[in-house]
């Protein structure tokens, strides 16, 4: 009897399943050499190198640029974790004035990118800014050593333009660990004598690592990947050095050298990651439970709350947008929607769309691939996708460059073979490598939000799909696309905004003669005249608060729970 059963659940339609077809297997192998392409391109590139090129380097521009990226990263660790966390504990612990439109606000400034606040911060606090005009008028000072004002275009400056944007990661991961504590945890804490203060320290802080660990590393990676900001603050970064050694020195062999060095700490920031959350998960109670209260708070103690969560929205949010919104009816700018404009804004429509489009189909692949059979190759497809978003642009862009170049030469000259007819550069020069580069970027995002999605179902539901006679095709078709529907919707919001966001791939992989949004503000930046890219900064602003909101709303509406036993 138990031998037949046997045999029957093994000749079962899902055993079948546990198989992907040959075409699966490829494309989840593609998918996963994509991403490898670049940094094995770039690990060839740097042992191609002159030998002579790394003492120069370790002498000359290693050093400072390895201090300044430490420096970097380490300040706005401590800034922006400061931020996130601080702002995070008020708002969920904490009644206050002003806290129910503060926590709609303290995730807005993710719509603001880096460079753009950085260009902001410049035409304000700069010696010959707005603020600093002001108080010699006001004061009477003549010239800039009669008094002392913050010099912006520092690396203190870097630290704080770049914290107050990528606060909300932090910000983002701790309220959403700190409101599935538990209550009971909270008052039997509070009945043995702890403060408030103390409360926080010794539960709501450690219960809420792992996440901090992930918000953390997604913040340091973005500070990783900017090259506007911290190149316009005079921070010579890792990232700038591969800028200027590739694009100014004439130095490709120079610039992967470098790029090997920020990959070093890529993996550190994987690592640190990994070990924040060490041992540490966290299952939700299907049932719902007495959610955590929020406390009042009275007197100077609300005010104070009030002051510290509206300071980050002030200067991440409040100031560059306000800043935008002036410059661009003051100016005029309205004007400026032209035919040019119009070409640019329809190039990064269309580049974006078709990036997003791209890894939206390569991650449902990949997920379904993974869903259907656990296998090794599947597993290691989705982990070498998810090392895409914490390569920084500007070291894709470079491993990029000598591939694209082969590709297109080799269809170069198969279609002169063919035609005898020259076709000239076809990734490279109709902006095929810019959208390459966005689908390796932001592939994680996708397979991460779609994953996601789909392990909220259960797996009987499929397993009676096949029972019923559908094909591979079918199941993935019919039912875990419309399942993962609310996933892929989010998935391609924040694709699409990130997109258009991106400047260091953009700006290097670009065919002459074409320019995006983003890379329109930074020539306008770089000849000194940014005001007059407003117009288009506010562009991109306002298209990522789309996201940002969508975001805020979904955390918002999710069903708080009480208890959330470790396993």
């Amino acid at each position: 009897m138990i031998a037949e059963a046997q045999t029957a659940f093994r000749s079962f339609p899902w055993r079948k399943a546990k198989r992907i077809p040959w075409w699966l297997s490829a494309a989840v192998a593609a998918a996963g050499l994509l991403v490898l392409m670049p940094l094995a391109a770039l690990l060839v590139i740097a042992a191609e190198g002159d030998a002579e090129i790394w003492p120069h380097l370790i002498a000359n521009v290693l050093p400072a640029s390895t201090v300044d990226t430490l420096a970097l990263l380490l300040g706005i660790a401590v800034l922006a974790g400061s931020m996130g966390i601080t702002t995070a504990w008020l708002v969920t612990a904490h009644r206050f004035p002003g806290r129910n439109i503060l926590v709609w606000l303290l995730p807005l400034p993710l719509a603001v990118p880096t460079y753009i606040t950085a260009y902001i911060y410049v035409e304000l606090f700069d010696s010959a800014g707005l603020v600093q005009m002001a108080l010699r008028d006001l004061v009477g000072w003549k010239s800039r050593s009669e008094y002392w004002f913050p010099q912006i275009r520092s690396l203190p400056g870097c630290i704080l333009v770049m914290s107050a944007v990528l606060y909300p990661y932090i910000y983002i991961a701790a309220r959403a660990m700190f409101l599935t504590q538990s209550a009971s945890m909270m008052e039997v804490a509070r009945t043995l004598g702890a403060s408030r203060l103390k409360l926080f320290r010794i539960i709501a802080l450690p219960l809420a690592r792992p996440a901090l660990a992930v918000g953390l590393s997604l913040a340091l990676l973005e500070a990783l990947n900017d090259i506007g900001a911290s190149e316009y603050l005079g921070v010579r970064t890792l990232t700038v050095s591969v800028y200027t050694t590739w694009l100014n020195r004439g130095s490709l062999a120079g610039a992967a050298q470098i790029a090997c060095v920020m990959l070093a700490f890529v993996v550190g920031l994987i690592l640190i990651e990994r070990y924040g959350r060490r041992n540490r998960r966290y299952a939700l109670s299907p049932k719902r439970h007495r959610i955590v209260q929020p406390v009042p708070l009275t007197g100077a103690r609300a005010w104070v709350a009030s002051a510290l969560c509206a300071t980050p929205v002030l200067l991440g949010f409040v100031l560059p947008t306000g800043f935008l919104l002036r410059e661009t009816l003051r100016g005029g700018l309205f004007d400026q929607f032209d035919a040019d404009f119009m070409a640019h804004f329809m190039t990064t429509i269309g580049l974006s769309v078709a990036a997003t489009a791209a890894v939206l189909m390569l991650a449902i692949l990949l997920v379904s691939a993974a869903r259907i059979a656990k296998t090794s190759m599947t597993k290691g497809a989705l982990f070498v996708a998810g090392l895409g978003y914490a390569v920084p642009g500007t070291v894709l862009a470079l491993g990029l460059m000598t591939p694209l170049v082969g590709i297109d030469n080799a269809i170069g000259t198969l279609w002169r073979t063919l035609t005898g007819e020259r076709i000239g550069l076809v990734l490279m020069g109709a902006a095929g490598g810019i959208v390459i580069a966005y689908v390796i970027r932001f592939l994680s995002i996708a397979t991460g939000s779609l994953s996601a999605g789909l392990d909220r179902v259960s797996p009987s539901l499929e397993d009676a799909a096949r029972t019923l006679g559908s094909s591979r095709r079918e199941m993935v078709w019919r039912i875990q696309i419309p399942l993962m529907r609310p996933a892929l919707a989010s998935a391609a919001l924040l694709i699409f905004v990130d997109c258009i966001k991106e400047l260091p791939a953009t700006l290097l992989l670009r065919p002459l003669n074409t320019e995006t949004l983003s890379t329109l503000v930074y020539t306008y930046a770089s000849r000194g005249r940014f005001e007059d890219g407003s117009l288009a900064a506010l562009v991109i602003v306002l298209v990522g608060l789309v996201p940002v909101i969508q975001l805020v709303r979904s955390a918002e509406a999710r069903p708080r729970v009480e208890d959330a036993p470790a396993t």
